[in-house]
């Protein structure tokens, strides 16, 4: 009562066998390992452990080996009860507070999360995602990334490699052959070089399978309405007309997300005829691209489209339009797979939050431990343990 413990001492009959581990022979008992415990779930709030003797055995092939317990997985400190309570509360909450929760130290938490990931893996089928989404996610200061390897159609995590280079790519692809990953049907990702040629190279017919992703296509015409903006605020500013001040954040909104107070004030601006709301406009247009009916009707809407940008006399829209059309081919394949990266763009969310909420991570592992956790879409638990 004093320490709030309970504690349960478990034995096995006399003369009572066991199987080997490694066999499933059964035999009589060689001899026992020291006492162990195990934390089980709590007896009216009281703090419950499983003490035993583990008996071992020795099987003729194998030799002495201890046998297992019905409680508890092997090499684990807690009974199946307890870890599978303890997944339910790592998933609703960080490492600290769910420690905090169970009485257990934050070690110990981890400890459970990467059992319950290498469970997850293991028993995940060796399959590849048909249609995947490939993005990076910075992961610390100084230009540090992570490649993450999504499957669009379940909404998961695949595959997690440090650095965005095209070995990070390469490592998912690697430990499959070549029949295996001719199985991929598309694969959407930004127009980052290291990734598209390593997905040209490794997955057969990729030329037709790689889409280039609508948003960052659409991202880097925003940045070039934002230079066109700086530079003619600038211009005016040197004049004594502020115009322009302050209204970065409203040109990059589309049409239809601006909001209703600042609705009247960004009309009046499209309507002083300035380089930023062409720009704007050229942009707002660039996102009909992906409305066509088909893929001609979008061909045909790009060349209208680039004859307009390209004769904008901006510097930075014709670049964007140079780019566009030099990737056009890969742009154009929705078309044909109706993809995005926007599940990528919703686990990067995702991941973000699970960093924000730890605080950060100082252990890269850590960190991809807790984005299979959360993200990877694994069974966690172990078996035999419904409650």
């Amino acid at each position: 009562m004093k320490d709030q413990r309970v504690d349960v001492f478990v034995e096995h009959k006399a003369g009572e066998e066991f199987t080997c581990p490694e066999c499933g022979r059964k035999l009589g008992v060689y001899d026992h390992a020291e006492e162990r415990t195990w934390r089980h779930l709590d007896s009216c709030q009281f703090t419950t452990m499983l003490r035993a003797r583990i008996p071992r055995v020795q099987c003729p092939e194998h030799g002495v080996r201890q046998a297992g317990v019905p409680w508890a997985e092997p090499r684990s400190r807690f009974t199946l009860l307890f870890e599978r309570f303890a997944i339910d509360v790592l998933l609703e909450t960080d490492v600290a507070g769910a420690a905090k929760i169970l009485g257990i130290s934050w070690d110990e938490a981890h400890h459970i999360m990467r059992r319950a990931v290498t469970r997850g893996r293991a028993r995940k089928p060796r399959k590849l995602a048909r249609r995947i989404g490939v993005d990076e996610k910075a992961i610390a200061k100084r230009h540090k990334y992570m490649t993450i390897v999504s499957d669009i159609d379940r909404g998961t995590v695949e595959f997690l490699a440090e650095g965005r280079t095209k070995d990070s790519l390469f490592s998912y692809l690697a430990p499959y052959t070549v029949a295996e990953v001719a199985q991929i049907e598309a694969v959407a990702m930004d127009m980052w070089s290291p990734y598209f040629e390593t997905a040209s190279k490794w997955i057969p017919l990729a030329a037709d399978k790689i889409v280039f992703d609508r948003y960052h296509v659409v991202q880097h015409m925003n940045h070039a309405v934002d230079q066109v903006r700086r530079a003619e605020s600038k211009a005016l500013w040197q004049e004594g007309d502020a115009t322009l001040r302050g209204t970065r954040h409203l040109w990059l909104y589309a049409e239809e997300n601006l909001p209703e107070h600042r609705a009247e004030h960004f009309a009046s601006l499209r309507g002083l005829r300035l380089k930023t709301g062409r720009a704007w406009a050229i942009k707002e247009m660039l996102r009909d691209l992906w409305n066509c009916p088909s893929r001609p009707a979008a061909e045909a809407f790009h060349a209208r489209w680039h004859a307009w940008a390209t004769r904008a006399r901006m510097p930075a829209v014709f670049k964007v339009a140079k780019m566009v059309k030099s990737h056009l081919h890969n742009i154009l394949t929705y078309y044909a797979h109706r993809i995005t990266n926007a599940v990528s763009e919703g686990l990067n969310s995702a991941i973000q939050t699970i960093k924000k909420r730890a605080g950060g991570y100082r252990n890269v592992e850590n960190f991809k431990t807790a984005i299979y956790f959360h993200c990877g879409g694994l069974d966690l638990y172990p078996a035999h343990s419904t409650r």
